[in-house]
Parts: C-alpha cells; sequence; structure tokens
C-alpha cells in the first residue's frame, strides 16, 4: 500500500504481550500511540496482544500499518511479524528472518564473524546442561574472569550474570538456562559502553552514538529501566576514529541481519579504541527514556517524527517486497 499523506494510514500499535518485558512494551506502546497523535495520524489504536480478543480485533480491524511496540519473546524474535506477514499487514521494524536471528545471540554472532565485526569471545551452552566442577574451571581457563552468562534467545540484558570465579559458574548457567533456554558465556569486555542507532532500509544511516554511563556493576534489566541508575552522553565521549567505526559496524551489522526500519546495535569500545559487539536490538526501546528517541533528538529529530518515519519506512518496505 502506498499513501500520498502518510498520516492518513489507519494504525494499530502492538503492545503487551506474554515475556517478562511486557511493562516495557506496553509503556512504549502508550509513548508511540501519543507520539503518532502528535505527529498527526487521526486513527490509531493500541491493542495489548496478550488481550482475548486480540486476533479478532487485529483481523476486522481494516489497518493499514501495524507499528511493533514489542519487546522479548513473542514480540522480537519473528512470531508476531509471521502473523502479520500472514496477514498482509505492513508493520515496523524488521521481518521474521532478521527478528529472529536478532533474538538468537550465538546466531547473531556468527553472522557478526562473517561481517568481519568484532565480537566476544564466547561458548554456547544447551539449556539443560548441568556443568561439573571440572567443565566449570576449564570454561574459565579458556575464557578468564569474569564473565558474562545469559540466556541466549532474551533482551534487556534480563537473566544475565556476571560470574567472578570458577564456583558461581554451574549456578549462573543453570539460571539462564531456566525453562529451556540455551545459554551464552561469553568473556568480559572492558571498555566504554556506547550504542547505535541505525534507522533506514536500503539505505541506513546511523544517528549520534550513545555512551551509556552508570554506577551499577553492569548494564543489566533493571539499570536499563530505571532513569535514576544511568544517563546518556550524546555524543559519546570516544576517540573520532572509534565513533566512525562504531557507526559503521553498526549499519553493517543492519544490513548482515537484514533489518529495516530500525535498530539499536550496543558494543564496548575497548582501550585499543576497537569498538566489539554485543547484540542488536531489531525493535528498539521506545519510551520516552529509551536511547533510540535521545540519540534521534539529538540528531534535531522529534519523537513523533520519528515515530512517523518509522511509518513511512513499514510501508516503503512493503512496497519493495
Amino acid at each position: 500500500m502506498s499513501k500520498t499523506d502518510v498520516t492518513q494510514s489507519k494504525l494499530v500499535v502492538l503492545a503487551g504481550g506474554w515475556s517478562d518485558e511486557r511493562e516495557v512494551s506496553l509503556e512504549s506502546g502508550k509513548a508511540c500511540a501519543k507520539a503518532l497523535a502528535e505527529a498527526g495520524f487521526s486513527d490509531v489504536t493500541l491493542l495489548d496482544v496478550a488481550a482475548p480478543d486480540f486476533v479478532g480485533a487485529l483481523v476486522s480491524g481494516g489497518y493499514d500499518v501495524a507499528f511493533v511496540a514489542m519487546h522479548g519473546r513473542y514480540g522480537e524474535d519473528g512470531c508476531i511479524q509471521g502473523m502479520l506477514e500472514v496477514l498482509h499487514l505492513p508493520y515496523t521494524f524488521s521481518g521474521v528472518l532478521a527478528s529472529a536471528m536478532g533474538t538468537e545471540k550465538e546466531v547473531a554472532k556468527a553472522i557478526y564473524r562473517q561481517a568481519q565485526i568484532p565480537v566476544p569471545e564466547g561458548v554456547d551452552l544447551p539449556g539443560d546442561v548441568a556443568l561439573t566442577d571440572k567443565q566449570a574451571e576449564e570454561l574459565v581457563a579458556n575464557l578468564g574472569l569474569p564473565v558474562f552468562v545469559k540466556p541466549a534467545a532474551n533482551g534487556s540484558s534480563y537473566g544475565i550474570t556476571k560470574v567472578t570465579s570458577a564456583r558461581q559458574l554451574a549456578r549462573a548457567v543453570a539460571r539462564a538456562g531456566e525453562g529451556g533456554c540455551r545459554v551464552l558465556v561469553e568473556s568480559c569486555v572492558e571498555g566504554t559502553e556506547i550504542t547505535v542507532p541505525v534507522v533506514g532500509n536500503e539505505e541506513p544511516e546511523a544517528l549520534p552514538v550513545v555512551e551509556i554511563v552508570t554506577n551499577a556493576e553492569f548494564y543489566d534489566l533493571k539499570v536499563k529501566y530505571e532513569p535514576s541508575e544511568l544517563h546518556h552522553v550524546i555524543p559519546a565521549r570516544i576517540p573520532e576514529e572509534s565513533y566512525a567505526r562504531a557507526q559503521e559496524l553498526a549499519i553493517r551489522a543492519h544490513r548482515a541481519l537484514g533489518c529495516r526500519g530500525a535498530s539499536r546495535s550496543d558494543f564496548i569500545v575497548r582501550a585499543d579504541g576497537i569498538p566489539v559487539i554485543l547484540e542488536t536490538n531489531t525493535i528498539p526501546g521506545m519510551t520516552e527514556m529509551s536511547l533510540l528517541p535521545d540519540s534521534a533528538r539529538h540528531a534535531g529529530i522529534s519523537f513523533p517524527d520519528l515515530c512517523k518515519r518509522f511509518v513511512e519506512l513499514a510501508l516503503e518496505g512493503n512496497d519493495q517486497d
């Protein structure tokens, strides 16, 4: 579908769901619905995908575009995207394959390696593995300490543990693997934590690099969604060459995964100036405090204009399919 005036599109904002990030998703959905109205869209509906009548409401709504404001399982992993594909309903952000690959951290790491994007050293373990003391010691010998243990398919640093001894490793792996999820054990990369938003489809552009500053031990779920725990420094206080390199690598990750609309890649800039990628978010957080909107504001793009742009990109991507 193509419209001369995109604001005449009938929109549905999809939020909520069943993941551990449900509440954050609802906040993103409310913020986006409000911003879209401010951008001039007169017909915007907010739907909680966990509502009993969700499917019927979506099918019968006659919507032109779905604005996906979901996070975590069923939202970022390609599930809701697959449903929207079946309904032939254009939607914001990445498609089924890019969403699934971005969520599966070890798959994403393989793609990063192929695209020559530096990644942390690490190993991928089955979710039901019970590490022996010997196995834990061997992992520590190979990766060093500290290491980070995380579910291989969760966002927002959910379930992540910083491990400082071999004795802690087995417990951390068991916790991350709850529910059968595969587990990623990665070496700790020391340096400056940054994130790079990217906006676009065929010709993506990087927004200003954001430096993430927190007094917490590491940037976990609590820190991400608690404003008092962190602040953003824009532009990031890193060497000019590292800044440009991070933007180039974020665009490379966006393209390698096949993202569209927007993505946000997190990096650690090492002491030698090399950015090491941690992950790519195929549906970046869209609350008022979120990193992508903050970066966009620094570039002179208001939140309503940003949300409008995502609708335009959704329709543009649909026209190309």
